[in-house]
């Protein structure tokens, strides 16, 4: 239990920390968690955009929800999206791409980014029906951090311990973790309402593929931005895999 509170110590900003001290080496291991904290904002996000959708426009209540997030992770992963691609943008070997990942200041690369992120994640989801947009987050914001977890069962972290950003370096799952992890980022693909549905969750896979091949060559392994930085473009890959299949179909 200490290990799923860490996750979600680490992975939000809500005060999870005061439920129990969690000792310091517990986070190595919270990777494989990842996916069940995202049931948690998932949960969140599609609670505000149904009861927001009540007395509000659909539209407003979407973006009020993907807000909900940002507050709840404290910008984690965006954060993470914005230094990767500044850095895999602007950096021309390895040392810079990593110098750059762990400047704090955000460059062109990084803004522009963020910008394209967050319109094609609202344009996706707008255009979906409310019922399959909120089946499509359920079921997307955990299976995306399960698929991105296993980063770190591919590849080895870039940097010394000492000089991660957040002081920690993920542990590689054991039997069970790797097993647990699957079984939270698999289990809300019951969420989608139709089986045919479900070959939108080969694009996140795709889409991790070739990010960890693209780390691999530049930079011989991930940071924790890359983490962050794939969870989003696997999360975006699956909604826009639910909109191409939605507008097929109709």
């Amino acid at each position: 239990m200490l290990r799923i509170l860490a996750a979600f110590i680490f992975f939000t900003r809500l005060p999870f920390w005061k439920l129990a001290e969690v000792p310091a080496e517990y986070f190595k291991n919270i990777v494989s968690r990842w996916a069940l904290v995202g049931w948690f904002t998932a949960g969140l996000m599609v609670l505000v955009l149904y009861a927001g959708s009540l007395v509000l426009p659909v539209s407003v209540a979407l973006a009020l929800a993907m807000l909900t997030r940002l507050l709840i992770t404290g910008c984690l992963h965006e954060d993470g999206l914005a230094d990767f691609f500044d850095a895999f943008g602007g950096g021309t070997s390895r040392e810079r791409i990593l110098a750059i990942m762990k400047d704090s200041h955000i460059g062109s690369y990084g803004v522009i980014g963020l910008i394209c992120y967050f319109g094609l994640y609202y344009l996706l989801l707008s255009n979906l029906p409310i019922e399959l947009a909120g089946c499509a987050i359920l079921a997307g914001d955990p299976y995306s951090k399960g698929v991105a977890g296993m980063i770190i069962n591919r590849l080895p972290y870039a940097r010394k311990e000492e000089e991660a950003k957040s002081k920690t370096v993920y542990s590689r799952m054991t039997t069970y973790e790797y097993i647990f992890s699957l079984a939270c980022m698999l289990i809300p693909l019951c969420w989608l309402p139709k089986p045919v549905y479900l070959p939108a969750a080969l694009l996140p896979v795709a889409t991790w593929f070739l990010l960890t091949t693209l780390m691999k060559k530049k930079i011989q392994g991930y940071t924790g931005d890359c983490c962050g930085a794939t969870c989003l473009l696997c999360e975006l890959s699956f909604y826009l895999g639910i909109t191409v299949i939605y507008t097929v179909t109709l």
